[in-house]
């Protein structure tokens, strides 16, 4: 795949947090948390920071984790005041116990298996502790087309750069497995009728469905006139869940 269409890909979840329903499912997470002033918090797979900056304007002690130093080096900028590490989801450098809450967005469709990231939200969360994971279920990504099976394989080319793009469907099952209590699943819906906040992901699923032998260039440039076309009457429609777990330790 072309360079700018792999950015288009890796930039996807990064880019829905710039979006104008990024902030309500962030504060959705919060409210999901129930931290109190003063708790301590860790957001893993922290990106630019967005939310450790919300975070730490609630009171919270929060430390922000990416495994990107580019991207914690973003989030610096951003909290000059918040704590940092560079670090894997399953190998956190704290303490057992050192955690009040903890938060995982944007991540799980890049591993593939959660269970040892779990694992090591359990170990760094103390007895009753709180802890909110989720983000994108591409299975469940919805967008309106006249040939809704040509639009169903379409985006299969954007889950096919991704390692498990289905991933948070699972992530109750892990949750009870790792003996989390009362676990809570929230599914938070954005709508989007603005064709140009997703051009460029649609243009990358439809090169990569060409790329991966799903369909003919032919099929790829047919559906994305299509979608232009939709656009232009205001019909255009997309539908994006991001599926919410919360837990108690």
């Amino acid at each position: 795949m072309h360079l700018k269409l792999q950015r288009e890909f890796m930039s996807f979840p990064e880019r829905s947090e710039e979006r104008p329903g990024a902030a309500e499912l962030r504060a959705a997470s919060y409210r999901l948390l129930g931290l109190q002033r003063g708790a301590t918090c860790i957001d893993v797979a922290c990106g630019a920071g967005h939310a450790v900056a919300e975070l730490a304007r609630k009171g919270l002690k929060v430390t922000g984790i990416d495994a990107d130093p580019d991207a914690v080096e973003a989030a610096r900028e951003r909290v000059p005041a918040a704590m940092f590490h560079v670090a894997h989801s399953d190998d956190l450098p704290l303490a057992d116990g050192s955690m009040d809450g903890y938060r995982a967005m944007r991540l799980f469709h890049l591993l593939e298996d959660p269970a040892p990231t779990i694992a090591e939200a359990h170990r760094v969360l103390r007895p009753g502790g709180r802890i909110v994971v989720g983000g994108l279920d591409y299975g469940f990504v919805m967008i309106t087309s006249a040939d809704q099976d040509l639009t169903d394989v379409i985006r299969l080319g954007l889950e096919s750069h991704t390692v498990s793009p289905r991933a948070t469907r699972t992530l109750r099952e892990v949750l009870l497995d790792a003996k989390f209590q009362d676990v809570e699943v929230v599914v938070h819906t954005e709508v989007i009728t603005d064709h140009q906040q997703l051009a460029p992901q649609l243009r990358a699923a439809a090169t990569a469905a060409v790329d991966e032998a799903l369909i003919t260039k032919e099929d790829a440039d047919t559906w994305l006139t299509e979608q232009a076309t939709r656009a232009r009457h205001g019909h255009f429609l997309a539908a994006i869940p991001t599926i919410l777990v919360a837990a108690r330790r």
